[in-house]
């Protein structure tokens, strides 16, 4: 993460890959959020335990309230998640706390074709950017790919993100 300061890890649960991002990246500040205050409350005793509560904050919030937080609202270099939803609705979530020129991670599984093309809708109606998958090459991860969506310098609309119900109703 060359270059990057900060990264947000939006639905952080058992704590990959914040956690081991924040300990192999020791001048970088990192905030982990999930939704579920048990999950939440893991993380905050996780990060003592290892000595990384100094640089590692941790939120039992959901990605969509941030976005509306002036405090959080187009500010983090870096934005990563790993399993919680489709690409689309990643680049949702991500987009708007997301500084421009930001890049969201997303470590994916499987052939994500029709995902891919939904995310780059989403991107063009967030405000644009770009979309790179790669494959990762590790034995035993065959089939897992990180996808690479950085966003464009301009704003992003403020309608997003939708709400959850909204997502379901319009998908991408």
């Amino acid at each position: 993460m060359d270059g990057i300061d900060a990264f947000l890890d939006i639905g952080s649960g058992g704590g990959f890959p914040g956690l081991p991002l924040a300990a192999s990246l020791p001048s970088v500040e990192a905030l982990l959020v999930d939704s579920i205050g048990k999950k939440a409350r893991f993380l905050e005793v996780a990060a003592a335990a290892t000595g990384l509560a100094g640089r590692v904050r941790v939120g039992s919030v959901r990605a969509e309230a941030l976005a509306v937080d002036r405090r959080h609202r187009e500010r983090w270099p870096a934005v990563t998640v790993r399993a919680v939803a489709a690409l689309a609705e990643l680049v949702e979530l991500a987009f708007p706390l997301l500084a421009p020129g930001g890049l969201l991670i997303a470590w994916k599984r499987d052939s994500i074709d029709a995902e891919a093309t939904a995310g780059r809708r989403a991107i063009e109606a967030l405000g644009g950017g770009s979309l790179e998958v790669r494959p990762i090459a590790w034995t035993g991860l065959d089939g897992h790919v990180l996808v690479l969506a950085r966003r464009d310098r301009g704003a992003v609309p403020s309608g997003y993100p939708r709400d959850p119900a909204e997502r379901r109703r319009h998908p991408w």
